[in-house]
């Protein structure tokens, strides 16, 4: 897992990347980002062959948070190519995030 510190970081972790990546949009203050939290760190392990995991601190990097319109935390972006696929707002359980996560994947080869 990655964690975002600046632009010059997401561009080269996320939009430059030639597998899928999730980026978890979170902050450490915010009580659903911290239920998450374990869940994509596991996620993050188990699906390491397919899927490159990155974190993005809102209050360090507010600017990141704006262009990609998040209005609220934790929100998992989906990204394949360098290009936005899905994304899934607020708290979501361990089998959603792999349904995403199979969907990108499998529809990515």
């Amino acid at each position: 897992m990655v964690e975002v510190k600046n632009n010059k970081d997401f561009e080269e972790t996320v939009l430059n990347a030639d597998t899928p990546v999730l980026v978890d949009f979170w902050a450490p203050w915010c009580g659903p980002c911290r239920m998450v939290g374990p869940v994509i760190d596991k996620l993050a392990e188990e699906k390491k062959e397919v899927l490159r995991v990155v974190k993005v601190n809102v209050d360090e990097l507010p600017e990141l948070a704006s262009r990609y319109n998040v209005m609220a935390i934790p929100t998992l972006i989906f990204f394949n190519k360098g290009e936005e696929v899905t994304r899934l707002v607020g708290a979501h359980s361990k089998e959603d995030i792999e349904r995403v996560i199979h969907e990108i994947t499998v529809g990515s080869g």
